[in-house]
């Protein structure tokens, strides 16, 4: 079993590789690898997505490398193989994305990734820090965590979903923002988990081990 970590010239993937790949070997759940070898994409039995930065700077970065797009693609829609965005990663599921200007995202999940505005203007953008999750449904992703458990949050924008039940918990700052997203395979945090201690770590597990 392979889990393939992209690697577009994005996102912290020493961090995430470090994590993956503990939690890999505690479950016996095979090998994680770092490529963006569109062949190598195709045929992992399990993909992630990480990504820092700004949206449209991601999403460029993702199509320039030639095939990437399509090997994911591929593996989601046809082989239905589970997948993980994370922050960025996250974000570029959506339909749009509204940073800097409006820029497609993949619309594997409906829905915009438009400013956070907190109802309190004390409180500051971007939303950084650690932060209490909120559970709003249950998922193989989930098990083990619960209400209140910590994550690691830096961003300014935030995952609007088109359909309530695909976002799967999210955080109060000021107002609701959406933590977590997943439909069918798919499966997205706005945190980083590799940051994110024992309850990113527990996340990231559950998600090499499941079984969709």
């Amino acid at each position: 079993m392979t889990t393939a970590i992209i690697d577009y010239d994005s996102g912290n993937l020493h961090s995430a590789h470090k994590a993956f790949a503990r939690m890999a070997a505690e479950a016996d759940a095979g090998e994680v690898t770092v490529t963006s070898d569109p062949e190598v994409i195709s045929k992992a039995d399990r993909i992630v997505l990480p990504g820092d930065g700004a949206f449209p700077a991601c999403r460029r970065a993702l199509f320039d490398h030639r095939g990437v797009f399509e090997a994911m693609e591929e593996a989601l829609v046809t082989h239905a193989r589970p997948f993980f965005g994370i922050c960025i990663g996250m974000q570029m599921l959506a339909t749009k994305g509204l940073e800097y200007s409006e820029t497609l995202g993949f619309d594997w999940i409906g829905g915009t990734v438009a400013p956070i505005t907190p109802s309190n203007t004390s409180l500051k953008v971007p939303h950084m820090g650690w932060n209490d999750l909120v559970l709003e449904a249950s998922h193989p992703v989930l098990d083990g965590i619960a209400t209140g458990d910590h994550a690691y949050f830096v961003h300014s924008f935030q995952f609007e979903v088109d359909d309530p039940a695909h976002r799967i918990a999210h955080v109060d700052y000021a107002g609701d923002i959406t933590a977590i997203v997943a439909r069918d395979t798919l499966v997205g945090t706005q945190f980083h988990p590799e940051k994110s201690a024992a309850t990113g770590l527990r996340m990231i597990r559950n998600f090499l081990t499941w079984r969709p």
